[in-house]
């Protein structure tokens, strides 16, 4: 847990117990760490070699664990592996890969036939299923109590996510038990308007 400084191409900036971080996370998934100023939680990996390190960041466990299986491939490293997130969500990944659909893997930047079949060999029936029906899901902090909350209410829990995310962007950073309740009167507005 951190506090999110800033974005800026496919990295974030974190600030923990006075240290900024550099962490490197998949394109498409930079929105769903909250925003600038507001608490964050970060799924990293940090990779270590002679000149260096460089921490991967990724909103939730299950995209970190799939980032892990899709370097464990014969010609992914760290970097190819973000590049691959940052072209297809996790989801659409997994039934890809299942369906042994080449000409879907082949869409995504920097994956070409041969390290689409490589792909498919190594890990077709092998990933993880993921939670909810795309990966644009809230990850697991700082909302997920809140969209359960208006789930439970009998709301679409993705139009519950895209109300909470919406109205998390004018929320006032640090502004506690109270920031929250009144995110969730808004969301529940909108929802109950039909906005979402």
């Amino acid at each position: 847990m951190g506090k999110l400084n800033g974005r800026s191409g496919d990295s974030i900036y974190v600030l923990t117990g006075g240290l900024e971080w550099d962490i490197s996370v998949p394109t498409r998934s930079l929105a769903l760490f909250g925003p600038v100023d507001g608490d964050v939680e970060v799924f990293v990996w940090l990779q270590h070699w002679e000149e260096g390190m460089r921490l991967f960041g990724f909103p939730t466990e299950t995209e970190r664990s799939l980032f892990l299986d899709l370097t464990k491939v014969e010609g992914i490293g760290p970097k190819q592996a973000l590049k691959i997130l940052s072209g297809i969500s996790p989801q659409d990944l997994k039934l890809a890969l299942d369906a042994g659909d080449l000409a879907a893997l082949k869409r995504i930047p920097g994956v070409g036939p041969k390290l689409g079949q490589k792909m498919v060999l190594a890990l077709k029936g092998k990933l993880v299923d993921f939670d909810g029906p795309d990966s644009d899901s809230l990850p697991s902090s700082p909302w997920s109590d809140l969209v359960s909350a208006l789930a439970d209410m009998g709301f679409d829990r993705r139009a519950a996510e895209k109300a909470v995310r919406s109205k998390a962007a004018s929320l006032t950073p640090n502004s506690g038990k109270e920031g929250e309740a009144e995110l969730f009167r808004q969301a529940l507005l909108e929802l109950s308007s039909g906005g979402a």
